[in-house]
């Protein structure tokens, strides 16, 4: 028993162990943030059943909140940088909570869209800042680590907040909206309590060039753009896992119930594996783990070519969340070995921009290929573009290191100050 103790104490250690307190702190307030997480998914039930839209209108309602979150991780991404991460984190969450609550008292149709989109905005406003932050106080070669473990909590608090929100429900959805605008005020206020600004020094003192950057200066950096691509194409192949796919296999006489158990194990997989990942993407290359990501996506997304017999589902599954795995924390430590320390919360801002984005495209080019050319057309698209993408990752990693090793020579980090 003393054997296999010490055996999962330096499990733990190895997988969460020498990371910096503020990171732990911005760990603790996701993972609070994230169990009350109930509004969103619930968005066009609500609309629909206690509001009375037509379908269309909801879709467009959610369609404004998708804006707001498309313009928060360039105005959130400007904000760390130029005003600071602590700042941005406290005003985007607390703002973001005003707006939950602006939400679920909202009656007239012209406040509910207007309390989408702010929603969208000033709730996703936060994301680019604690991705900057942690970038300030995680050595580089710890966070692939923390970023996987960041990705995990996520995940976990996602999948408790979804049965909790069932539950709720029962007494009214003005309490789910009261409940996310709770958990959200909470993180603010752990963040204003615990979490120090963690900005570096030289970010005050840049360039004038610098600090007259706008927080479009990442789609103007060759290097961003040359890994923007491969990012893009991977997020829109796998974005249809919550577009076609269902459409696709209930469409072949998968039952609802079966397909929510066949998604079911891309939860339980993050849930087992994401820790153990972060250690793995952390001693392999960049570019290689990327190039993984993108070839497993594709295979995965490809494989629902072979139908809707619920093993291969599984099994089809089982490889495309493989590839999420290792993506999740490889992209985000890429952007962060990327960025001047100066434009780190610009760069994050536009790294979820382009995941919007790509949800945003995504179920109009799936749907289209679907309609027009069917469904083996649209999974051979995917493998071939996955396979594209990997390609193209390994092809750009040149340039990549050499923009590194640039950095490096400049870069002066906060890590041991703030832990």
């Amino acid at each position: 028993m003393k054997h296999l103790l010490g055996r999962l104490r330096a499990e733990v250690q190895a997988t969460a162990g020498g990371l910096p307190g503020t990171y732990w702190y911005l760990w603790t307030g996701t993972l609070v943030n994230r169990l009350g997480a109930f509004v969103v998914p619930f968005l066009a039930l609500y609309l629909t059943r206690e509001r009375g839209f037509r379908v269309e209108e909801a879709g467009m309602v959610v369609s404004l909140h998708g804006v707001g979150g498309v313009l928060a991780g360039l105005v959130g991404g400007t904000l760390a940088d130029r005003v600071g991460r602590r700042k941005t984190l406290v005003s985007g969450l607390w703002l973001g909570s005003a707006a939950m609550l602006s939400m679920g008292f909202a009656k007239e149709t012209w406040h509910i869209c207007v309390s989408a989109f702010l929603l969208g905005l000033l709730g996703e406003l936060y994301r680019p800042a604690v991705s900057a932050a942690i970038s300030d106080v995680v050595k580089p070669e710890d966070r692939a680590r923390a970023f996987a473990l960041l990705y995990w909590v996520i995940n976990v608090g996602f999948a408790i907040a979804l049965p909790l929100a069932g539950l709720a429900s029962r007494f009214g959805f003005l309490v789910l909206f009261v409940a996310d605008a709770c958990t959200t005020f909470l993180y603010g206020l752990l963040v204003w309590w615990k979490v120090p600004e963690t900005r570096p020094t030289q970010a005050d003192q840049g360039t004038e060039s610098s600090r007259r950057l706008p927080s479009l200066a990442p789609f103007r950096d060759e290097v961003f753009l040359a890994f923007a691509l491969p990012l893009v194409l991977t997020a829109i192949i796998f974005t249809q896992g919550n577009v076609t796919l269902p459409m696709d296999l209930t469409a072949q006489g998968m039952s609802p119930a079966t397909f929510g158990t066949v998604l079911g194990v891309n939860g339980v997989l993050i849930v087992l594996l994401q820790p153990f990942a972060g250690r793995m993407m952390g001693q392999v290359r960049r570019a290689t783990a990327l190039a993984w990501a993108s070839a497993l996506i594709g295979l995965g997304f490809g494989m629902h070519a072979l139908g809707a017999n619920p093993g291969l589902a599984a099994l089809a599954v089982v490889v495309w969340t493989l590839g999420e795995i290792a993506q999740a924390p490889a992209g985000s430590a890429v952007v962060a070995d990327l960025a001047p320390p100066e434009q780190r919360g610009t760069y994050q801002g536009a790294y979820y921009m382009l995941w919007a984005l790509s949800a945003s495209i995504a179920p109009t080019l799936g749907s289209w290929v679907l309609g027009h050319f069917g469904a083996r057309a649209l999974w051979g698209g995917c493998l071939a573009v996955g396979l594209f993408a990997a390609g193209w990752h390994l092809a750009i990693a040149d340039a990549r290191r050499r923009r590194m090793a640039t950095l490096r020579l400049t870069r002066t980090d906060v890590s041991a100050a703030l832990d």
